[in-house]
């Protein structure tokens, strides 16, 4: 069996060896460093973000298995195949750190955290009256796989957690709100935003003008999914008038983060560099073999990608 990984990160030998403990008679490939093997005998491509045309020289694959929870680091390509089966990764190294970072900053600013920061460099001894949590109401944008993770450990400590999505959900904890119509009411309803939604036609700068303004003031914005979700103009703005108090994003339109980009200065805006949440091999690893092995069993791999919906 063999495998042709194409990344553009630096990880390719933690992958190898993650994946040869799983399935032990891989022959493992990288590109470009492996580009004169036989493209005709791989059977899988591992990949993300690929140089358009790439993935396309291996013509008898039997699947394309992204690095990433997300597929745009792989519809990307202009030439990709179609005709091939997509699969994301499901890990639980990437639910378990986005979990922990949205509860972190849904903390931090329920807590006011960063006023109490604030007061320490001034040497001032000021207690804020403290709110229940279950005054603070939270808003998921996106309740798959990573969103549910998310909305059911902010329930787990009492947050008032709703969730948006494209079909109704049924969650513990979490009070569903699906399709355009309802989206109005979910935003009335929530203080803190947290955007944890696939990228798609649909959903590519929902974050924009006129959500925002749908938020009520002094809300926070945390923006976990991609870049390309916001509108950064409409944010800044939303933010320069006072009607959002803060925002968080760890994603953006172009990665690194230019240094001229005016987030970087903002008073009211927390950058951080694509760090929400991480794969790791070892756990990635694990998941991927699973699918491999189902597949040379003849079965459907799980996650199996819907290129119509994008997700």
């Amino acid at each position: 069996m063999n495998l042709m990984f194409i990344s553009d990160e630096d990880r390719a030998d933690l992958w190898r060896t993650h994946l040869l403990k799983q399935l032990p008679g891989l022959n493992f490939y990288v590109w470009p460093a492996d580009s004169d093997v036989d493209k005709t005998t791989i059977d899988y491509v591992l990949v993300w973000k690929p140089a358009a045309g790439v993935i396309k020289q291996f013509p008898n694959i039997k699947a394309i298995l992204s690095l990433g929870a997300g597929i745009d680091g792989i519809t990307c390509d202009p030439e990709l195949p179609t005709d091939k089966p997509i699969v994301r990764l499901v890990d639980n190294s990437l639910s378990q750190g986005m979990t922990q970072f949205a509860v972190y900053w849904a903390i931090h600013f329920h807590r006011d955290l960063g006023k109490y920061r604030v007061f320490e460099q001034h040497k001032t001894w000021t207690q804020l009256p403290q709110s229940d949590a279950a005054e603070c109401r939270i808003g998921l944008l996106g309740l798959g796989e990573l969103g549910t993770a998310v909305g059911q450990a902010l329930a787990r400590l009492q947050f008032n957690v709703a969730g948006w999505s494209r079909s109704q959900k049924s969650i513990d904890g979490i009070t569903s709100y699906a399709g355009a119509a309802a989206l109005p009411g979910f935003l009335k309803r929530t203080d803190i935003l947290i955007c944890l939604l696939p990228l798609t036609a649909e959903t590519e700068g929902i974050i924009n003008g006129r959500l925002l303004e749908q938020l009520p003031r002094g809300s926070v914005v945390i923006n976990l999914a991609r870049g390309r979700h916001l509108v950064d103009e409409d944010l800044l703005a939303a933010l320069d008038c006072g009607h959002l108090s803060a925002a968080v994003l760890d994603v953006f339109h172009t990665e690194p983060l230019a240094p001229d980009h005016p987030f970087w200065d903002h008073p009211k805006v927390t950058v951080t560099p694509h760090i929400a949440a991480l794969t790791f091999p070892h756990s990635g690893a694990q998941y991927i073999a699973n699918n491999v092995r189902r597949m040379e069993r003849g079965e459907a791999p799980e996650n199996l990608i819907d290129l119509k919906k994008g997700y």
